[in-house]
């Protein structure tokens, strides 16, 4: 089993910025990706951003420049950092990672951008 806990989510005004994080533990002997994803009221949950065990990052076009993704393989963590937010970032962020062919999400966490 593993188990993922982020943290960072919160109230912040347009323009600003917000960083999460989401540590994982557990079982954890193949990481293919770790990732976020976001869902808004009455929509589906969307990507927002992955990073792959080779190195390679992939963000949603609607926060491409604003948002970066990063990770420390030693502390088994992904980050999210949220620059230039917009009230249209509002949703609740998930945590996801893909160990071996089983995908785990985190609890989430509510990010609003309101002013």
């Amino acid at each position: 089993q593993v188990q993922l806990v982020e943290s960072g989510g919160g109230l912040v005004q347009p323009g600003g910025s917000l960083k999460l994080s989401c540590a994982a533990s557990g079982s954890i002997y193949r990481i293919n990706s770790m990732g976020w994803y976001r869902q808004a009221p009455g929509k589906q949950r969307e990507l927002v951003a992955t990073s792959t065990s080779g190195g390679r990052s992939n963000y949603a076009d609607s926060v491409k420049g604003r948002f970066t993704i990063s990770r420390d393989s030693a502390k088994i963590t992904v980050y999210l950092q949220m620059n230039s937010l917009k009230p249209e970032d509002t949703a609740v962020y998930y945590c996801n990672m893909a160990v071996g062919s089983i995908a785990y999400w985190g609890q989430g966490t509510q990010v609003t951008v309101s002013s």
